[in-house]
């Protein structure tokens, strides 16, 4: 039996590899033409974070068999780059003024230069993603074009009251939740995994990426005042996440009215007000509900693996991701 103590060491060994890594990466391009560019991008790539997703693929390879990780470390890193140019661009076109406690890029250095590096660290962490197999590179370039596909239905949705859960899912599962099951996807064929072993790595990494979106989601309307982003930011974006779409689903009259309102002529004095309707749809109950049911699924989906260390971790990095506080 693996202990609790040992579990999280791990995780922690786990972080600091990702971390060394990437600074190296970080140093390497600092030295040479691309310095300009990686003096920009560089910052934010090293600003923090809790890095699960590099560290989920590294997991995922283990539990598949692997026993190199510098093997998977470039789609490791690969997964995290790329998370990191959407978050330049996200900030953008959110007119975001704070990341992680920081000045975002383009408020920092201007729009120009914040569009180019959010392209340059794509090109980086796709050109990492292509130094594997053509099945890999294959399935990294799909999950950039859900990722660039679901911010633009996003978009489309922007202060949409009449947007529906499934087309919630449609965007999360190109932002979040493919991303997340790629680089579990890619890990396994990487550490030459049974089909099986793949396919359910896939699976687990899929309803993570869906309960993490909607822990995020949460996070959003309840979550701390210390969060690296200030507290309703995807209200006032408009961004119709999953326990407004609830609400209004479930409100009716007067309430359902009062609900528009509130998101359409949003501020910090009507917070409150919507906390209440919110509640009274019993909205983030739902949500919460519908997170323990992708926990649940993805820890079906590792429960078919053989017992080993990186398994166990997986289902402990779970348990952290669901419990978050920002």
């Amino acid at each position: 039996m693996v202990s609790v103590g040992s579990i999280s060491a791990g995780l922690d060994r786990h972080r600091d590899a990702v971390e060394e890594a990437l600074e190296e990466f970080v140093q390497q391009r600092m030295a040479g033409s691309e310095a300009p560019a990686m003096k920009l991008a560089g910052d934010i790539l090293l600003a923090g974070g809790k890095r699960y997703r590099p560290v989920i693929s590294i997991l995922a390879y283990e539990a598949a068999g692997g026993d190199d990780v510098s093997e998977v470390m470039n789609l490791a890193l690969a997964g995290e780059i790329i998370h990191t140019a959407t978050l330049v661009h996200d900030d953008i076109y959110d007119q975001s003024k704070v990341r992680r406690g920081k000045p975002t890029l383009h408020t920092s250095s201007g729009l120009p230069h914040a569009i180019i590096a959010g392209d340059y660290l794509f090109a980086l962490g796709f050109g990492l993603g292509g130094r594997h197999d053509d099945r890999v590179v294959e399935r990294v370039a799909e999950a950039c074009g859900r990722i660039a596909t679901g911010e633009l239905q996003q978009l489309e949705h922007i202060g949409n009251l009449a947007t529906t859960p499934e087309d919630y899912y449609t965007i999360v599962d190109g932002k979040t939740a493919f991303p997340f099951a790629s680089g579990c996807w890619g890990a396994a064929v990487i550490a030459k995994a049974p089909e099986a072993t793949i396919t359910a790595l896939e699976l687990f990494g899929m309803e993570f990426g869906r309960a993490f979106q909607m822990v995020d989601d949460l996070l959003d309307l309840t979550g701390e005042l210390s969060m690296g982003k200030p507290r309703g930011t995807d209200v006032y974006d408009g961004k119709m996440t999953l326990p407004i779409i609830h609400a209004l689903t479930m409100l009716h009259g007067v309430e359902r009215e009062q609900l528009a309102d509130v998101l359409q002529n949003f501020s910090d004095e009507r917070w409150e007000e919507l906390i209440e309707l919110l509640d009274a749809a019993e909205s983030l109950d739902y949500v919460k509900q519908l997170i323990e049911n992708h926990i649940e699924r993805a820890m079906e989906a590792l429960g078919t693996l053989p017992r080993t260390e990186a398994r166990d971790m997986m289902f402990e990095l779970v348990k952290i991701s669901e419990s978050r506080r920002n």
